[in-house]
């Protein structure tokens, strides 16, 4: 990457007009977007209704009308991580191609999981492996959802990795709540007026960081997709 685009990347970002106006929710300022912003989500668990999937699902049910998350269903289709799969001349298996597409035509990420004997799940660890070497992973912006304040050691792990991928962790958009003793749908999350006020906050901390990022990554941003829809996911 030219010395130049890193030196600028680490600037504070300005924020400065984009394209047509947007407003950012209970914040009582405006900032400028000039598409729809995609997040994607990735829950650590494979559970068929696990809160911390619950969880990002109540995220796209709150993001406001500037937002797309998709919440991402494919950890359990992605193989064992294997570097000689992965080399250049190499052929990516079709999961693999197929994530890291998704990942490419996010603006940031939400990132919610489980803490398994004091670690991130190995399947999202397996996920988070096959991302290392994909461009589309550099200087993405990403908020953490932790659902137990027990879940300290996973949460320090998965932040320590993120950050050697040279991804950008949004502190403002990461949060923690107590979700981990109640068994609840999005839809109940969502209704929930405390829990609810801090997950619309880290979406609205991760916007413009989003913002910023593709309007900053447009230089080496592999094949950046067009803007989705607001339906969601």
């Amino acid at each position: 990457m030219d010395a130049s685009v890193e030196r600028d990347l680490a600037r504070p970002s300005t924020l400065q007009t984009l394209g047509a106006v947007a407003p950012v929710r209970d914040r009582g300022f405006q900032i400028t977007v000039s598409t729809i912003s995609n997040f994607l989500a990735i829950s650590g668990s494979l559970r068929a209704h696990s809160t911390n999937t619950e969880v990002l699902r109540a995220c796209a049910i709150l993001a406001p009308a500037s937002v797309h998350i998709t919440v991402f269903k494919g950890l359990a289709d992605l193989p064992h991580f294997n570097p000689d799969m992965d080399k250049e001349g190499a052929r990516l298996p079709p999961s693999v191609e197929s994530f890291r597409a998704d990942i490419d035509a996010a603006d940031a990420l939400l990132i919610s999981s489980p803490e398994y004997a004091h670690g991130v799940p190995g399947a999202l660890k397996n996920a988070l492996d096959w991302l290392v070497s994909a461009p589309g992973m550099l200087f993405k912006p990403i908020g953490l959802i932790n659902i137990s304040s027990r879940s300290t050691h996973a949460y320090a792990s998965l932040l320590e990795t993120l950050r050697t991928m040279s991804t950008v962790p949004v502190p403002d958009a990461s949060v923690e709540l107590s979700l981990a003793s109640r068994s609840q749908s999005a839809a109940e999350i969502a209704a929930d007026p405390q829990i609810a006020d801090r997950l619309r906050s880290s979406l609205d901390a991760l916007l413009p960081a989003a913002i910023d990022y593709r309007s900053r990554s447009a230089e080496w941003r592999p094949n950046p997709a067009p803007a989705r829809s607001p339906a969601r996911s």
